[in-house]
């Protein structure tokens, strides 16, 4: 009951009040249905919850208990300024027979996007996004002063985050997707803008972590629904809740509403702040104005893209003044506002996430920058002429449409049927509309898009300008340069926002706007044509979102993490094996420290400098009652100046969808984590090298394949080079063995030849054969003498020719493998 109260605190109660102030001429906003009325609502409270959010950690202030006292003041400051006079009183319709159509949606949306996905690790994106929103709810900050990177001393500071040289003052990598700007002061930041995390941050507070994951779903539902209402304006009912229903069964909507992604976010939002946008400026509904811009401001802390919508918006809204439509400037203060707020952010914590965009914008070619220069000339010139001269207005009004409409169906069709790669054009830019119909709307749904685009541009066109012209100008950027490559079905995302429910909306609006004509053709005809068409296009998103329904991204991950984290106390330090070591366990390294609160580090190199590792190690447990080690076997840390100790090993699998090149991906399969976690202490005597590879050998193999048994042994696979660290070697030692297995190899794989070498030192080559055998290489007395002298352990290289399972059996195993080995002892 308390977590329902506070959801209705930050996603109802403040846009309620605000919505009902008697001001700017509430009859009008009063008259829309009740649906939409409760949709504003919830708009224009997550609008506002996710400002206080960003002020507030801004602020290094944000705690959930603050979001709801800000949010719970902000209403009873805007009741007592319209002196609870909060009524709609009879302007207000009630909900009909119409409110079961987003009602219908919201509910199939619920079903079609949860359970979401447990992608809370690091490494890529998606991760990124959620530890940065729980690191927020936490830590209440967005640029977290993390003492963990403020207690490595200089001389450590390579080890674990390494200087970008090319960037002023202090910048290294925490994690992937987060940077060190200040080491003396431990200032980390997230790799990406914080409008998403600020959203997920406030779902932590509702629920905790299953909380933080329900919000990707709910941005799903708000963006379908956005869709809808948006379209219905637009085109119609039928035809709104058509796309509306495309969109919940397209399974990049159901991937992408169960996964984190900004691109979900900018969806439910942009088409919020259009739909706002048509209702201040064609509509003439002065309440909107504020919000569209307030809205579209916000997308500025989201993604950079946003300046896109903002551009083709605000050229939508002047060409609407051309067409005598009235511009209403309350639109620009809240984007101004915005804009510079945004600029103080982009050039201040996030100025390592701008400078891409600052680089493709600074390398435009000349052409490019004409095309942009000559667009905006056009505009201003029209818009001059355009109040100058009602003629002209008239004639921009009359012409504009079809010839917009043309040159995009001209363009669609070019970028289908004719454009190749050739000189700088790459194929995955050449066919990104080609892919973007095969894989995710189908041919004939892109036809039928093609085609509602026109008839919608035509006849509809100055009933939402800035719409129009925003889909038209995020089609022709994406698909002019901006890939949509098959090679990973689900990271192809940023069609997301506004290209694939555009299209769903002008398909369904082919299909059935205006089939209620007069004429007899078109009511017996054309109607049940359209509807026949809909029907299936939903069968078949049905049909292809089907498996993905059953699937949870990395389910079990979470509980994997937890019984890990449990293994490391508060005044532990965890050090984690680097990205190059080999292996995914460096994943796990982001939300043991930013979700579940351990000291972590992560090396930067799977071969670290010994002698400053010696040192840092010293520091370290001076500080930390323990010093531990993550590894999944890779790293070279083994030394006379240290100790390591196993303590635990763990091995399992989580579900990840697969995700092949040129092909939609068919299949489950099995991310596998493989980790050992050891204790660094003091110098010891080591015992003679007799290693039993696949048990607790995570520090003494470099470049093998995960633990497995097999015929009663434990082994690991080699490479094409592979490395063995044997703990000494003696003056005395003559012999390096090794128990070794073909493991099946075929007659069409070259021979199972293992060259040992020590250094550069070739010790001898043996032809490994099936079953396990031991297979014994000399070592020559120099090399036994130098070893020995030295003190520290000898990594041995193992070369191999290699062969793949995909691709000389056909089998679903595509690893390049050598050899199995199972033990190795000095002799």
């Amino acid at each position: 009951m308390i977590a329902l109260l506070q959801l209705i605190v930050v996603a109802w109660l403040p846009g309620a009040v605000m919505f009902r102030m008697p001001v700017w001429d509430r009859p009008r906003r009063a008259a829309l249905a009740a649906e939409e009325r409760l949709f504003w609502a919830i708009v224009i409270s997550v609008g506002t919850s996710l400002s206080f959010v960003l002020a507030l950690a801004a602020l290094n202030r944000y705690s959930f208990t603050r979001l709801l006292i800000a949010d719970v003041v902000l209403a009873a400051a805007c009741a007592a300024v319209a002196r609870m006079d909060l009524r709609l009183g009879g302007d207000a319709p009630r909900a009909g027979a119409a409110a079961l159509i987003p009602l219908t949606l919201a509910l199939a949306g619920a079903w079609h996007f949860l359970p979401p996905s447990e992608y809370i690790m690091g490494g890529k994106d998606p991760g990124v996004y959620v530890n940065a929103g729980i690191q927020i709810a936490q830590r209440g900050t967005l640029v977290y002063r993390d003492p963990v990177v403020a207690s490595v001393p200089p001389f450590a500071r390579e080890l674990f985050f390494p200087r970008d040289v090319e960037q002023p003052g202090y910048v290294g990598g925490r994690f992937m997707g987060f940077y060190v700007l200040d080491a003396d002061t431990g200032a980390t930041v997230s790799q990406f803008p914080h409008l998403f995390p600020a959203s997920i941050a406030i779902g932590y507070g509702l629920h905790g972590l299953t909380g933080a994951r329900q919000v990707f779903a709910f941005w799903g539902v708000l963006g379908v629904l956005a869709v809808y209402f948006l379209g219905a304006r637009l085109v119609g009912r039928p035809a709104a809740a058509a796309a509306a229903l495309l969109l919940t069964l397209n399974v990049v909507q159901v991937w992408f509403a169960r996964s984190p992604n900004a691109d979900i976010v900018m969806q439910a939002l942009l088409w919020a702040a259009l739909l706002a946008n048509a209702r201040a400026h064609v509509d003439d509904d002065p309440f909107f104005a504020p919000l569209a811009g307030g809205l579209l401001a916000l997308l500025l802390f989201l993604r950079f893209d946003a300046v896109v919508a903002i551009a083709a918006t605000i050229a939508g809204i002047m060409l609407g003044y051309v067409a005598r439509q009235r511009v209403r400037w309350t639109f620009f203060a809240p984007l101004a506002l915005g804009a510079v707020l945004s600029v103080v952010y982009l050039l201040g914590p996030m100025r390592e996430y701008f400078v891409l965009p600052r680089i493709f914008l600074t390398h435009l070619s000349w052409w490019q920058y004409a095309a942009l220069a000559a667009g905006a000339a056009a505009l201003v010139a029209a818009l001059v002429a355009g109040r100058l001269s009602r003629q002209i207005s008239q004639h921009v009004t009359a012409h504009l449409p079809t010839a917009l409409s043309a040159v995009i169906a001209l363009l669609a069709i070019y970028a289908f049927a004719f454009r190749h790669p050739g000189g700088k054009l790459t194929d995955y830019d050449a066919y990104a509309l080609r892919t973007f119909a095969n894989f995710y709307v189908t041919v004939p749904g892109l036809a039928a898009a093609v085609i509602g685009y026109v008839l919608v541009t035509r006849r509809l066109f100055w009933r939402d300008p800035a719409f129009i012209i925003t889909l038209s100008a995020f089609a022709v950027f994406f698909f002019y340069k901006i890939r949509i490559v098959p090679e990973h079905f689900w990271m192809a995302r940023r069609f997301v926002p506004i290209i694939l429910p555009g299209t769903l909306m002008m398909a369904a609006a082919a299909a059935l706007m205006g089939v209620r004509g007069r004429l007899l053709l078109v009511r017996a005809i054309r109607g049940p044509i359209g509807i026949v068409f809909v029907a299936l296009l939903a069968a078949y998103y049905a049909r292809v979102a089907r498996p993905v329904l059953d699937h949870v991204e990395y389910e079990g991950i979470i509980a994997r993490i937890e019984r890990l984290a449990a293994r490391i106390q508060d005044d532990d330090l965890l050090i984690v094996e680097s990205r190059d070591a080999g292996s995914d366990v460096h994943v796990l390294a982001l939300p043991l420290a930013s979700i579940y609160a351990r000291n972590v580090l992560v090396l930067a190199s799977a071969a670290p400098d010994k002698t400053t590792f010696a040192a840092f190690l010293d520091h370290a447990h001076d500080r930390y009652r323990r010093v531990l080690f993550l590894g999944g076997g890779g790293s070279d840390l083994l030394s006379s100046r240290w100790s390591v100790e196993p303590i635990a090993s763990e091995q399992f699998q989580v579900p990840e969808y697969d995700s092949p090149r040129n092909a939609f991906p068919q299949i489950v399969r099995r991310k596998e984590f493989d980790y050992g976690l050891y204790v660094f202490g003091p110098a010891a005597a080591r015992p003679p090298t007799d290693l039993d590879v696949g048990v607790n050998d995570d520090l003494n193999v470099i470049r093998f394949y995960a633990k497995e048994q097999t015929e009663g042994h434990t082994i690991r696979w080699t490479g094409r080079q592979s490395f063995v660290v044997v703990n000494h070697i003696d003056a005395g030692d003559r012999a390096l063995a090794l128990w070794m297995n073909d493991g099946g190899r075929p007659p069409a794989a070259p021979p199972a030849d293992v060259s040992v070498f020590i250094g550069d030192r070739l010790l001898g080559t043996v032809r490994v054969t099936g079953g396990f055998k031991e297979y014994d290489v000399p070592i020559p007395p120099d090399v036994a003498a130098a070893a020995a002298a030295s003190g520290e352990p000898v990594r041995v290289t193992l070369k191999t020719p290699t062969w793949n399972p995909l691709s000389v059996l056909g089998r679903p195993d595509d690893r390049d493998l050598g050899v199995m080995v199972d033990r190795v002892a000095v002799k």
